[in-house]
């Protein structure tokens, strides 16, 4: 079994003390004092309680949401609007219904601007990569199905393979596989287990599922109730490739449960130095 390098002294994305709040009346922020780095090959999975802002954490990473104090860099540039270095996949995969299946995925080519001037004259090229990612996946053969002959995981599949069609440096998973059944997931995580091991593209995994990831991640980072901020920490101490048998380790599921007890730690109310409010902790 080998571990999957990735380069640890440099980080791809680095958010610096952020704050971040939605609207202008004032409200309560979403994230404040918010700081992280994601190392560039690595599978970084962010978890914590609902509303903890990370969903938040995407936007901002991809400057879908500039912050009102703090720095975001990606590749030690300042995040000031959106980045075109990313690739996306949601809960809803939100194929376009009359589309193919491969023209889904190529659908991203269509929008980049350095791979959208050489669409047209590389289109050959193109097309023989989106099969590729088709039968990385074990999507081989529904290039020309509509999105409504596919089932919900192909479907998922399918979301992946666009996401990537691009060639994304930073891969951001928003609860992917929440809406589909446990067999279903497992395949998936199989899948984007080996499309992270056969590209080495940096992945952002947001889940409430502790054992995806544990099972996917080489680190993951725990955020406390809103406002969001990271609370703890935690590497993974699994050697890839992790096969779907390491779920029934003892090993493994401690690390889950260790990871659920800081969740419900995290649920606490903080005082504005990150503390936890001696009020509520009984």
């Amino acid at each position: 079994m080998t571990v999957t390098p990735f380069v640890r002294e440099i980080p791809l994305v680095s958010i610096e003390n952020v704050d971040l709040v939605y609207g202008d009346d004032g409200g309560a922020p979403a994230v404040a004092g918010l700081s992280m780095k994601v190392r560039k090959g690595e599978f970084l999975a962010v978890v914590g309680p609902s509303g903890c802002g990370k969903s938040t954490l995407m936007k901002l990473m991809t400057g879908l949401r500039i912050p009102q104090k703090g720095v975001v860099l990606v590749q030690d540039a300042h995040v000031t609007h959106p980045i075109s270095i990313v690739g996306m996949a949601f809960q809803n995969p939100t194929l376009l219904p009359w589309r193919t299946t491969i023209e889904n995925i190529m659908l991203p080519l269509e929008v980049v601007k350095q791979h959208k001037r050489r669409l047209r004259s590389h289109r050959t090229e193109y097309l023989q990569k989106a099969r590729a990612l088709l039968k990385l996946v074990g999507l081989e053969g529904v290039e020309d199905k509509y999105p409504w002959e596919l089932s919900g995981g192909m479907q998922q599949r399918a979301s992946l393979c666009r996401a990537l069609i691009h060639e994304p440096e930073l891969l951001m998973l928003d609860e992917p596989f929440g809406a589909l059944d446990a067999f279903t997931r497992e395949e998936l995580w199989l899948a984007i287990r080996d499309i992270h091991a056969a590209s080495g593209v940096t992945v952002v995994l947001v889940t409430h599922d502790l054992r995806e990831a544990v099972f996917l991640a080489d680190r993951i980072l725990v955020m406390s109730s809103r406002p969001g901020r990271v609370s703890s920490e935690h590497t993974t101490p699994f050697a890839r490739p992790r096969p779907l048998e390491l779920l029934y380790d003892n090993e493994f599921n401690r690390v889950v449960q260790t990871l659920r007890d800081e969740i419900i730690r995290a649920r606490l109310p903080v005082d504005a130095a990150g503390r936890l409010d001696n009020c509520h902790t009984g």
